[in-house]
């Protein structure tokens, strides 16, 4: 760290007021918390062990990073794909009813507004989550995310709505100047509080595929998280 973000940490009175000063500077330090690795004149090089979450400089609410800059001697866990576990077994085998998590929809019964793919996202989050608790990680670890979407059945494309009302149940759904946590849809319900109350905004890629490798799949997640220093 070096003199002038010194200075700003010692400045901050408060874990809210360091959040909103680094959200304006467009830096969260990745793998330690919310701590003063940010410049407001602008990024540094990350210091030793470190990964640096670039943010959309001044944006309360931004849903993704601009991107994440990796210092030397990072330890990193790059999680292989994983797509939803087959919860709902009432439903047959191979389709994409068979993936609903019922611990969150009981009887895989979705409710209004609620999209095959949403369930299944959040689905395939959760197991995310077990895989990072595995590892002694969290959500709060991960700083990238690359993500491949099916085609529901008779639909012309993916659907990029509700896998994205899903990831902000686990993932961004913090006002990064003021602390508060943020409700998010589910489906066309009244915003309510996320699933997993976390700041974190990765840099992430989604991309449409024409298959998946298990019949039924309409979605597929591998993420890299940086150990806490």
């Amino acid at each position: 760290m070096n003199f002038a973000s010194a200075k700003v940490r010692s400045a901050l009175p408060s874990r809210r007021a360091r959040i909103g000063v680094l959200a304006a500077a467009g830096m969260l330090v990745a793998g330690g918390g919310f701590t003063a690795g940010a410049v407001a004149d602008g990024p540094s090089i990350p210091k030793s062990r470190t990964a640096v979450t670039i943010l959309p400089a001044g944006q309360a609410n931004p849903s993704i990073a601009n991107g994440v800059a990796f210092a030397k001697n990072v330890a990193l866990y790059n999680s292989s794909g994983i797509g939803p576990s087959g919860l709902n077994t009432a439903a047959p085998a191979g389709t994409p009813e068979r993936y609903i998590d019922t611990a969150i929809f009981p009887g895989g019964v979705l409710p209004q507004g609620v999209t095959v793919t949403e369930a299944q996202a959040i689905n395939n989050l959760r197991r995310i989550g077990e895989n990072l608790s595995a590892m002694g990680l969290t959500y709060k670890d991960v700083v990238t995310m690359r993500v491949f979407l099916d085609a529901p059945p008779g639909a012309a494309r993916a659907d990029y709505a509700g896998w994205n009302r899903a990831y902000r149940q686990y993932f961004a759904n913090t006002n990064l100047l003021t602390g508060a946590t943020i409700n998010v849809p589910l489906g066309t319900a009244p915003a309510a509080p996320p699933l997993f109350v976390n700041p974190t905004r990765v840099s992430r890629s989604t991309l449409e595929v024409a298959s998946l490798a298990v019949e039924g799949w309409l979605i597929e997640i591998e993420v890299d998280a940086v150990y806490p220093r």
